[in-house]
């Protein structure tokens, strides 16, 4: 390619050169015809040189840093993607962990809350059966002591009434005929009290 353009740009040259003999030389050299074999000569060797170095040193470093940070890129994406799909496991993870944590704590609640309210309920009942007997026992002691009573009232009043007789008239009454008088006004006070 090099020699075709080589050969083009001498047959050019040629040609300009006769057209531009006949005429007469400007002052500026780039355009005189005397010079344009050596300006395209140079011309090809600049560019044909730079070409090369560009061909052969230039651009192959440069397209061997486009095909390191392309493979650079491509390794990052799929490292990213990677790491995005090992997080999304471990979130998964780690809410199946507070769930199963949840539910866990959740279990251990109800079964200290069942605990807790059968212990209290073993109390309550043991309290009420406590304060049963404790009520049994002071209902006993009062009906005991109400029938009891009675009887300690009519035996004073049966001793208090004899000594007042005796204080009274002077005469000695026996006790069963006093008892007698002080049942029967007690009857008489529990039929008005009760309504017997």
């Amino acid at each position: 390619m090099l020699l075709r353009l080589f050969s083009h740009l001498i047959f050019l040259n040629f040609l300009f050169m006769s057209a531009v003999e006949s005429s007469e030389s400007s002052g500026m050299p780039q355009l005189d015809p005397e010079f344009w074999f050596s300006q395209i000569f140079w011309l090809i060797i600049t560019f044909g040189l730079l070409f090369i170095v560009l061909s052969k040193l230039i651009l192959p470093k440069i397209s061997a840093n486009l095909e390191t940070r392309k493979s650079q890129i491509l390794e990052n994406i799929s490292a990213a993607e990677k790491h995005r799909e090992e997080s999304e496991n471990k979130i998964k993870e780690y809410e199946k962990i507070i769930l199963d944590s949840k539910n866990e704590a959740n279990n251990y609640f109800s079964k200290a809350r069942e605990k807790i309210l059968k212990d209290i309920n073993k109390k309550k009942e043991t309290l009420e059966n406590d304060i049963n007997k404790e009520i049994k026992k002071a209902e006993k002691e009062i009906t005991d002591l109400k029938n009891k009573s009675t009887d300690k009232i009519n035996k004073i009043a049966v001793e208090t009434s004899s000594n007042l007789v005796k204080q009274l008239i002077g005469i000695e009454v026996n006790n069963s005929s006093t008892s007698a008088i002080v049942e029967d006004i007690s009857r008489k006070v529990k039929e008005k009290n009760y309504g017997i």
